[in-house]
């Protein structure tokens, strides 16, 4: 038995204008912090040039995830495109990872050689940054609905704290003199992308490796789908995710030998268990017949399979 539905498409106009928007602005601050890092001698403008970099390629690669979701499915790619958002964002997350150890090593340096560094340019840029990075994340939190643009929004909020910490940081070197500040701060910054960007890489190979979609446990679905009136057991259950927001589930479920009719209604009461509580839209559930076991001998020729299919299998959509 094969069983699908489809989950509401989400307003990809809304997230398209949302993302051209956010790498202009993302793109421009780059340069300017670059620019900035390079003319005050601070490392961690630099490293929030860097950070902003990988942010530019996150949202560039979440526009472009969003344009290739939204494609149907076709004869070579049946499950069409769900999963190009999930693989963008660990694209980005490995990236960041790299860049964090990058800084970390930098900032490691420069505490045993510390640079003469320009606090008010530092606190000046910053401020554009807090401004710009905030607006970016709060405009994003609206379209994050799944890992992909999760992702990119993470790094924007983690964005704007790392760089109202350069403002700090820039307040103190100011106020004391002391230009260690600078690395110190741009270790904190890399711990900061490294934790965020860890737990990403881990939600996104769980995904794309088939395992079962966090917060969801096989004991209690195969409670649930047992509890059915008509189901004797249920088993060879698998749940994996297809995209970020979407679950599948296959598994054999053996009941009575009772007329096709009989099992519709089983198969429409598992349906309904596995949507509304597990939140499992798409199902492959084939029954066994319990009066019709290996057992018992009862083997059947491909021929009178196939001639009777019509009433062993039934396809029909969920709701």
């Amino acid at each position: 038995m094969h069983v699908h539905a489809t989950s509401p498409a989400q307003n990809s106009k809304r997230t398209g204008i949302v993302l051209r928007i956010s790498l202009a602005a993302t793109l421009a601050y780059v340069v300017v912090t670059f620019a900035a890092g390079l003319h005050a001698h601070s490392l961690a403008l630099l490293s929030e040039s860097g950070h902003n970099a990988s942010d530019f390629l996150a949202l560039l690669l979440s526009f472009v995830a969003v344009y290739f979701h939204n494609r149907p499915a076709d004869n070579a790619r049946t499950f069409g495109y769900q999963r190009t958002g999930v693989l963008a964002a660990f694209i980005n997350a490995a990236a960041l990872i790299v860049i964090a150890l990058w800084i970390g090593a930098e900032a490691v340096h420069r505490l045993s050689n510390p640079v003469m560094v320009q606090p008010r340019l530092m606190m000046y840029v910053a401020a554009a940054g807090v401004v710009m990075n905030g607006a970016i994340a709060a405009l994003l939190w609206k379209v994050a609905h799944d890992v992909n643009l999760r992702s990119a929004f993470i790094h924007m909020a983690g964005d704007t704290l790392s760089t109202a910490a350069v403002i700090a940081g820039g307040a103190g070197i100011l106020a004391t003199g002391k230009n260690w500040i600078d690395p110190a701060l741009s270790l904190l910054i890399a711990a900061l992308i490294l934790w965020s960007s860890i737990g990403i890489v881990r939600e996104t190979l769980n995904i794309l490796l088939e395992g079962t979609p966090r917060g969801m446990a096989l004991p209690q679905i195969r409670a649930g789908m047992e509890r059915v009136e008509g189901v004797i057991n249920v088993h060879d259950l698998h749940v994996w995710s297809l995209g970020s927001n979407s679950r599948a589930l296959a598994c054999h479920v053996t009941i009575a030998d009772i007329p096709p009719s009989e099992s519709a209604c089983i198969l429409i009461k598992l349906n309904h268990v596995l949507r509304d509580h597990f939140h499992i839209s798409h199902t492959t559930i084939q029954f066994e017949h319990i009066g019709c076991g290996e057992l018992e001998g009862c083997v059947v020729p491909i021929e009178e399979m196939a001639h009777d299919s019509g009433q062993t299998y039934h396809h029909g959509h969920a709701h």
